[in-house]
Parts: C-alpha cells; sequence; structure tokens
C-alpha cells in the first residue's frame, strides 16, 4: 500500500489549512493514477519476494565485501565481560572485493568531502545468474518481508553455537523482487529504503551493482534512478552474507526489516533531511525549530523555498484541526547537484507535551513541510515530533517537562523470542505492554540501533529510550563483530542512526558504544570517544550522549568525555570490586551518573531448587542457584551472572547513593543467545520475563519497587510439591507493604518487618505440607494485600486464553494464545510439563510456539510443544486479505482438550 503525501499551494493554506488533507482523501479514493502525480510516494516493497540460501553452484566471482580473518576459537560461552581482544591482521590489497562499490553509499554521512568514496569503473557480479533479470527463480522460496531466514531452525544441539542462539544465522542468502516503475516516472528519484539487512547487504538492479551496506542493524538507502527503466522490467536481487562468530546473541539473518521504494522529485527533501527541536519549552508556550535538508540531483541550480505547517495529532496518529503554527523558511539556493538548508521557526501556544505515563502523556505533533521551487510544488515531506522539555541534572537525575523522573528501565536485545529477528509491530508493542505493567519507563537499546518501528511505539507509548549504536569498536568481542568495519563506518553508521532516529520525542541519550575494549587504552580510548561524541553532538546537539563502561574508573581518560556517567554493574560492584557511585560522583560532580546495566540475575521461570541460600546475592554455581544437570537456574531471584547481582542488592546501593538517575538492568526478556552460565541452551536466562512473555516471579519483585502504590502480594514458590512433606521449603513474598505475616494451613509462620535496604519478606524454615500457603500484609500500620497460594491436583484440562480476540487480516496482525495446564478446579499446575499438540482451523496460521524454557531444542514453527511449569505459547497469525473465525485447539493425552476462537477482520 502506497503512504502518499501531497502538496499545498500558499493561496490553499491562506483559505483553509485542512484543505490539503481532504485533498489527500479524495486523491487517494481517486486510485492508483491521481496517487502517481503526488510529490513523493512511499511504498513498501515488503511482499512478493523470492529467497534462496546460498550462491549460484559453481560460481566463481568473488563476492565478498571484504576479506575476512581467519579464526580458531569463536570465544562462545567466554564470561560476557571478558576484555575485548585486537583485530587480528589481514593482509589486503583492495582487490577482489566489492567494498569500493559499497563504500560509496555512506558518502551522504561522511561530512568532509575529501573523505567520501569514488566507486571504480566496472560491474563486479554483474554476470552472476541471480542478478540476471532474466534469471527463473520461481524454484525460490516466496517469501513476504520481514524475513529471518533462521529462526525457523533446527536448532543446532553440537558445537560452539550457543552465544549465538543455536540457529546458523550465518551463511549468504539472496532476495530477488521484480519492481512495478510506470513510465511516468520517467525523471523522478527512486530510492530503495532498507530498515535493516542483516548483514553484508549488496545491492544489485538489472544487473548492475548499486551500492550496500556492511552493519547490520542499521537503516540505509541506494539510489536506483540510474539504472530504473521506466515502464520496463526491473529486478532487484540483493545479497547477505552474514558471517559466523560474529555476535555474542543471535544476530538472525535477512531482510528482517521493512523496505521501501521511495519516488520523489530531483528537488526535494533529503533522507532524514528534516530536524524538528524545541526550545523553551513551557505549558503556555514551545519553540519548534525545523531545519529541512533540500537535495537538489537536477542539472540546474534552483531557488528553494518553504513552508511547514504543524498539526496535533490524537491518540491514533491522526491529526486534530487545523494547524497549530506556520514556519516559513528562510529561502536559499540549492546549487545542481547540491544541497542546500532551510531554517525556520514558530511558536505553539499551550503546547500538549510529549511524556512518560502515568504522570505524563506521549502527546505527538506532525510538521508538513512544503517544499517548491519555479513556481510549483516538489516535494511534501512529513515529520512526527513531540514537544518536550529534558535535562539531566547532576542532583536531580533526570527531569522531564520540569518533573524528577527516575529511570526504571530495562535492556532488551532485538530479537522478538519464537519470531525471531524479524520485525513485527505488534510483538514488540506486546513487550513494551508487559513491561509497562510492570512499571518500567525507560528502554535502552542493547547495543544496536532499533527498527523504526520500535521508536515508533515508544514514542506513541511514551517510553524514554538511551539509543545505542555500537556494542564495539575496534578492539574485538567475537573474531567477525563490527570491529572489522569500525574504521571505515563508524561515521556514516553513527550520524545515518542520529539523523534517523533524532525527531523521536522517546529517544532521550545518545550511547556510541557498550563495553568497548578501548576503555582500556588509556589516552587512546578517550580520543576516540571524543571523537564518536564530537560526531554525535555536531548531528544533534540537542541531546547529551554516553557510553556504557564496565571496566573504566573514575580516574581513567575515557569517562572525562562522557556527557553522561553510564556504569554497567560497576555501583554495585562487579567481580569483587566494590560499588564505584562514590568515586565517580567524587569526579564528576556535574555530571548525571545512571546504570546502563544493572543486576543480570539469572532465572528460570518456576524452577525452584534446593537448598535454598540464605545470602540474598550469589553467582550461580552447581547445585548452589543451578542445575548442572537440567541446566535450569532457580527462580527464588537471588542468583547472578559472576559480575552481576540480584535485585535486592541493586536496589539497596541506587537507595544508598540517591544523586544515581536511576537503572537499566539487564534485561527485560529473555532473548536468543548468550545463554550464561549454561552455553549449551538457546536462550539467556536473565530477563525479568521469559522468552514466550511469560513473567518470571523477579517481575513482581520489581513491580512492587516500580509501582509502589500497587496493592499486591506475590508469594513463591508454587506449593505442590509430592515428595517435599516435611522438608524445608522457604517461602518468599514481595510487595510494596512494609509488614507480613505469612500462614501454612493457618497456622502462623512469623510476622516480619522490612528493614532498611530490604525488599523482600523471606521465611527460611518452612516446612513443606499440602494444603494453603496464605499472607496478610501492611503498610504504615494499614493493612494493604492478601495473597495466597494452594496445593493444586493432578493435571487434568487445558486451556487457551488469546491476549487479542480480534486481530486483522493483513499478514501481520498477531494473537499470542496462552495455553495452561490446570487441574479438576481449573487451577493452573506449575510443575507440569505434559507434551501438547496444537491445530488451527480457518483464515489464520500458527507462526510459531514457546515455553519459555531456555534448554528447549523444539523448532519454534513445531505445532508441538511441551508445557514448561504449567505454560506454553501459540502465536497465531491471520491471513494476509482474508476474514473470518480462526479456531485455535489444543489437545494432551489424557487431558480435556481446549479450544480458543480468534476473529480475523478485513486488513
Amino acid at each position: 500500500m502506497l503512504a502518499i503525501t501531497y502538496g499545498k499551494t500558499a493561496e490553499s493554506r491562506a483559505a483553509w489549512p485542512g484543505l490539503a488533507a481532504l485533498m489527500i482523501l479524495l486523491l487517494v479514493l481517486a486510485g492508483p493514477a491521481l496517487a502517481q502525480s503526488a510529490p513523493r510516494q512511499r511504498e513498501s516493497i515488503n511482499s512478493g519476494w523470492r529467497f534462496t540460501l546460498g550462491d549460484p553452484a559453481g560460481e566463481t566471482a568473488d563476492l565478498r565485501y571484504d576479506v575476512r580473518p581467519a579464526y580458531d576459537d569463536a570465544g562462545d560461552g567466554k564470561d560476557a565481560d571478558a576484555r575485548p581482544e585486537e583485530a587480528a591482521k589481514v593482509r589486503r590489497d583492495g582487490s577482489g572485493v566489492l567494498k569500493p562499490w559499497i563504500l560509496p553509499t555512506a558518502n551522504p554521512f561522511i561530512k568532509d568531502p575529501a573523505k567520501r568514496h569514488v566507486a571504480p569503473k566496472g560491474n563486479p557480479g554483474g554476470d552472476v545468474a541471480y542478478v540476471q533479470p532474466g534469471f527463473d527463480d520461481s524454484g525460490w522460496t516466496r517469501v513476504d518481508l520481514p524475513h529471518d531466514w533462521a529462526i525457523a531452525g533446527p536448532f543446532l544441539a553440537e558445537g560452539p553455537y550457543g552465544g549465538m542462539g543455536r540457529l546458523k544465522s550465518w551463511g549468504v542468502g539472496w532476495y530477488r523482487r521484480a519492481l512495478d516503475i510506470p513510465a511516468s516516472d520517467k525523471g523522478k528519484s527512486i530510492f530503495l529504503d532498507v530498515d535493516g539487512a542483516m548483514s553484508y547487504a549488496t545491492v544489485w538492479l538489472n544487473g548492475q551493482i548499486i551500492g550496500g551496506w556492511p552493519y547490520g542493524y542499521n537503516s540505509w538507502r541506494v539510489d536506483l534512478t540510474q539504472h530504473i527503466i521506466p515502464g520496463g522490467r526491473n529486478v532487484l536481487a540483493i545479497r547477505l552474507d552474514n558471517p559466523p562468530a560474529s555476535a555474542r546473541w543471535y544476530p538472525g539473518g535477512g531482510l528482517y526489516r521493512d523496505i521501501w521504494l521511495t519516488r520523489a522529485q530531483p528537488v526535494r527533501v533529503a533522507q532524514w533531511g528534516s530536524a524538528v527541536t524545541t526550545q523553551d519549552v513551557s505549558k503556555a508556550s514551545a519553540t519548534v525549530k525545523v531545519a529541512l535538508a533540500i537535495d537538489n540531483t537536477g542539472s540546474q541550480a534552483t531557488s528553494v523555498s518553504a513552508v511547514t505547517e504543524i498539526f496535533a495529532l490524537d491518540a491514533a496518529g491522526r491529526r486534530k484541526g487545523r494547524a497549530v503554527a506556520r514556519i516559513d523558511h528562510v529561502p536559499g539556493d540549492a546549487p545542481a547537484g547540491g544541497s542546500v538548508s532551510l531554517q525556520g521557526e514558530a511558536v505553539v501556544s499551550q503546547p500538549r507535551l510529549w511524556g512518560p505515563p502515568p504522570t505524563q502523556s506521549p502527546n505527538l505533533y506532525l510538521a508538513v513541510s512544503t517544499i517548491r521551487h519555479g513556481g510549483r510544488i516538489s516535494d511534501v515531506y512529513e515529520t512526527r515530533f513531540g514537544i518536550r522539555d529534558v535535562r539531566f541534572d547532576a542532583a536531580q537525575g533526570l527531569v522531564v517537562n520540569g518533573e524528577k523522573l527516575r529511570i526504571q528501565g530495562v535492556n532488551n536485545h532485538h530479537d522478538l523470542g519464537a519470531l525471531g529477528a524479524a520485525f513485527n509491530r505488534r510483538a514488540a508493542q506486546r513487550q513494551l505492554e508487559i513491561l509497562r505493567d510492570m512499571g518500567v519507563n525507560a528502554v535502552r537499546m542493547s547495543h544496536n540501533p532499533p527498527a523504526p518501528g520500535l521508536l515508533d511505539l515508544t514514542d506513541e507509548m511514551g517510553f524514554l529510550v538511551m539509543d545505542e549504536v555500537f556494542d564495539s569498536w575496534e578492539l574485538k568481542k567475537t573474531p567477525l563483530d563490527f570491529h572489522l568495519i569500525f574504521p571505515e563506518w563508524r561515521e556514516a553508521d553513527l550520524r545515518s542512526m542520529i539523523r534517523r532516529d533524532r525527531n523521536h520525542p522517546s529517544v532521550i541519550l545518545w550511547s556510541v558504544g557498550n563495553e568497548v575494549g578501548e576503555q582500556y587504552s588509556g589516552e587512546a580510548g578517550a580520543s576516540l570517544t571524543r571523537e564518536l561524541v564530537t560526531i554525535a553532538k555536531d548531528e544533534d546537539p540537542s541531546r547529551l550522549t554516553t557510553l556504557a563502561m564496565n571496566f573504566a574508573k573514575a580516574d581513567m581518560p575515557m569517562p572525562r568525555e562522557a556527557e553522561v556517567i553510564s556504569l554497567n554493574y560497576q555501583g554495585a560492584g562487579i567481580r569483587g570490586i566494590i560499588g564505584q557511585y562514590p568515586a565517580f560522583h567524587a569526579a564528576f560532580p556535574d555530571k548525571v551518573i545512571l546504570s546502563s546495566e544493572s543486576a543480570s540475575a539469572l532465572s528460570s521461570r518456576g524452577e525452584y531448587l534446593f537448598p535454598v541460600a540464605g545470602a540474598i546475592s550469589g553467582p550461580v554455581r552447581p547445585y548452589s542457584g543451578g542445575d548442572p544437570v537440567t541446566h535450569q537456574v532457580s527462580a527464588y531471584e537471588m542468583h547472578a551472572a559472576d559480575f552481576g547481582s540480584s535485585p535486592d542488592r541493586v536496589f539497596a546501593s541506587d537507595d544508598q547513593h540517591p544523586y544515581v538517575a536511576g537503572e537499566f538492568v539487564w534485561t527485560g526478556f529473555d532473548y536468543l543467545g548468550e545463554p550464561t552460565p549454561y552455553y549449551t541452551s538457546r536462550s539467556s536466562y536473565s530477563g525479568i520475563i521469559d522468552l514466550a512473555g511469560f513473567p518470571k516471579d523477579r517481575f513482581w519483585l520489581y513491580q512492587a519497587r516500580w509501582r509502589p502504590d500497587l496493592r499486591f502480594a506475590h508469594i513463591l514458590p508454587h506449593w505442590t510439591w509430592p515428595g517435599r512433606e516435611g522438608q524445608v521449603t522457604p517461602v518468599h513474598v514481595f510487595s510494596s507493604a512494609d509488614e507480613a505475616e505469612l500462614f501454612v494451613n493457618g497456622v502462623s509462620q512469623g510476622k516480619i518487618k522490612k528493614r532498611d535496604y530490604e525488599y523482600r519478606f523471606r521465611w527460611d524454615y518452612v516446612t513443606y505440607l499440602p494444603g494453603e500457603v496464605r499472607v496478610e500484609t501492611w503498610k504504615q500500620g494499614k493493612p494493604w494485600a492478601q495473597a495466597s497460594v494452594a496445593t493444586t491436583g493432578a493435571a487434568a484440562a487445558l486451556s487457551l486464553k488469546p491476549d487479542r480476540a480480534a486481530i486483522a487480516g493483513d499478514g501481520r496482525d498477531l494473537s499470542f494464545v496462552t495455553l495452561s495446564v490446570v487441574d479438576a478446579k481449573g487451577d493452573m499446575v506449575r510443575p507440569a510439563k505434559n507434551p501438547v499438540r496444537f491445530t488451527i482451523e480457518g483464515p489464520g496460521e500458527i507462526v510459531a510456539t514457546d515455553n519459555g524454557d531456555p534448554t528447549d531444542m523444539t523448532a519454534f514453527p513445531s505445532h508441538q510443544r511441551n508445557a514448561f511449569n504449567g505454560l506454553a505459547l501459540v502465536i497465531v497469525r491471520g491471513l494476509a486479505g482474508q476474514s473470518g473465525k480462526v479456531i485455535v485447539r489444543a489437545q494432551a493425552d489424557g487431558l480435556a482438550p481446549a479450544s480458543a476462537v480468534i476473529t480475523v477482520g478485513k486488513p
């Protein structure tokens, strides 16, 4: 479907600012013929691709981006905080690789013209069969994007692949698609816009190499104009070459984000060429500044003018009424083949401010910029933004619109569990909804630029974002990671991320690196930090910059270059080294300090291991937090990675250092790969929420901390322990109450009042007897909340509950259906691990199943899945273009079956 914007004449704006909106509606209803006359069209080309793995049989052309170093050890399973290493030395003579033809794609993001690249003559790869327009790809797999070629599995049971999720994401993949370019597009500029491709992408059009981009997480553009044949046959071929040993987590593989075709006039707003900033923000008024970068790829210089109108958006993202402000930009002259910047500003009265719930609202605006030259409209460009005032203060921390806010954040990797790296808006929205329920108000993008659609969601839902670009610089963490391309691509990758994301009000910080090895290199590392910070400030002076440090100390050179001090684990102490907050605060009294990674606590949902340690925090060890046979980690939520801490210990450190602005917990969700401490598993143990989206007990510990006014009490463990009768089975309770009394079968186990720096109630010597455990709590002397858990009967039935009973039939919308194993009374049997079979009827399909068990090696597309501690998940998608009732059924031997109905609506 085309996303179309239309221009407005000066006369129509004067007569009625809303007239353009009516024109848009009329033209869209009129159909494709009139749509072609729009000055700018952005068309999704996600459908209709063909895909295959591997290069053509017998192909001898060298299609590598560059020569890669050989390696013996991928480093799988080494400590996550291990010191990065020197890059391997590789002999390169610059010949026989595609890099010289790819580098020019970076030119728009290289500030110094002398450093920009010129592609050599020639057309490498032009003779390869797969790039030829006439090649018959009908035998290839038909796919729609976003597409992750590795997520279907199977999992790799053997070998050193745990770090990358035991899924074969590495290798070469090809995608082909025909483009519909009508003859009426002659004279237009036509671009391929890629939100993300994993990785080392090379693009050919009609057999001609066009460009590409090596970094798999950034968005990028190639210009197709010179080689497009309007009215003729046009075929795109995209080759990806995803390296092994290139990540510490699951990267995915393929065209895993959205792809667009953009048509525009030769005089137009440049790629991400609108920059909106707000100043002097108050409830009474705000100054909105809009800078427009205008490209002129025509053959003649021209005078360019622009008008920007600002509209308020409602909760559904629709314009509300007339424009609230108008900016008449200062005109400028755009040279042939050059650019010009047009500046302007206006005051918005009584602005609807953007801010994070629950105390603020994520209000949004739309800037509609109309570009004119030669007496006609040449472009209309829309920019969504928010009006907000964000300040970092060394004493108060983060202040948004005058309100001091503590950062209650999590880190998240980019995969969406059983869906893999392929971005899906509903899946990402579901994650954010679950996090919000816990009390999260901030997300750190770990450790790479996110999908643009994720930032759209954080804008709409009001999450604060630390946007991060690199996990490594020149020193390596894995043999084939980003360090191989950092020297030549760092400026382009950093500028492109910031230019793309700078108008998102949710973004409050730029992070230029995570735990980089240059922490260890003294002044040299500080110099490189300074270079990256300078680039970030040049692109966006309105935000502060930071980088996450897990080694650098307050007396070292690198922290001097950070505008915000971000510490990974060092605040609560790391590997026996005492907490570093006081030292950093003393060295940098004028800088904000925050914990960019905290805790790294580990657990498996519903797995309670005995005996239970008396200490509140400790590393996972055999039979002390971890089971070396089952590879599960205790859910008592007191164990962590060797460099980490339990939540309780982090809370105490934060409370003892009130100048700390807050924390980003490692991690919000379990993610594929990096399965510390058991690298034979498929996924991590660090999430507060498991891979399927089911909360672990830790969820309620954070909820008690971050939503202290929420009345609840959460008891752990469950109380169904056949064979443990008479044995000590500690009971812990998570609640924001300050006093609690526990009862087992009506007998009090004692009343406890929290002391300073205590965040849970614990009765460590309870003897297990079947029956009921009940807790009563008080806060400030008044009754607060009650809760109970009881011994359940044998598993008797299944239950299915969709998170949404109605979804769109657009081929992308999803319903996440929770399966529970229940007893005869309908209570969930928490130890249950029954094998379950799923079927579906109607206009929908089962995309994947999961259960949150990090050791489960059943491929995600399987329709059979063991319940894990009472739960499993079925992900259902409505078929594109269809509607009707979908029935999901679940069966298990010896249990009553279950079904759920989902309505698939017209797209």
